[in-house]
C-alpha cells in the first residue's frame, strides 16, 4: 500500500512539473521607428455624435471645420407642448386637474455620427 501512494505521489509530481512550461515569445521586438509612429498618429480619430431637432441645423458648421459623417438617423420628436381643457365647462386657470398636455408641434430630430482625424 505504502508503494502505490509513494507511486501516486511522484506520477502527482511529474504530472505538475511538466504541465508548467514558461511561454516563450518567438516574436522579435519592433523598435519605434519614423513609419510605426506615423502609422500611429495617422489611426487617431476623434468621434462624437451630435444631435440637431426641431428645425435646427448646425451640421454645416461642422463639416467646415473638417468632420465628416459617418452614419445619419433621424426620428420624430415634440417640439412644444399645449395645455387644453379636459371637458367644455373646466376652467384651466381655477381649476388645474382638468387641465390636460398634448403635443402642440411634431418635428424631426437628426443624429449624426461624426469622425474627425486628429
Amino acid at each position: 500500500m505504502k508503494k502505490i501512494n509513494r507511486f501516486l505521489q511522484i506520477l502527482l509530481s511529474l504530472i505538475l512539473l511538466t504541465s508548467c512550461r514558461t511561454s516563450t515569445n518567438n516574436e522579435t521586438p519592433t523598435i519605434n521607428s519614423e513609419v510605426n509612429l506615423k502609422e500611429n498618429i495617422n489611426s487617431e480619430k476623434k468621434r462624437q455624435e451630435i444631435k440637431f431637432s426641431c428645425g435646427e441645423d448646425g451640421i454645416s458648421e461642422y463639416l467646415k471645420d473638417g468632420w465628416v459623417i459617418l452614419k445619419e438617423e433621424s426620428q420624430e420628436k415634440i417640439c412644444t407642448w399645449k395645455s387644453v381643457p379636459a371637458t367644455k365647462n373646466c376652467d384651466m386657470e381655477k381649476d388645474k386637474g382638468c387641465k390636460i398636455t398634448k403635443p402642440d408641434k411634431i418635428g424631426e430630430e437628426k443624429i449624426y455620427l461624426l469622425e474627425k482625424e486628429l
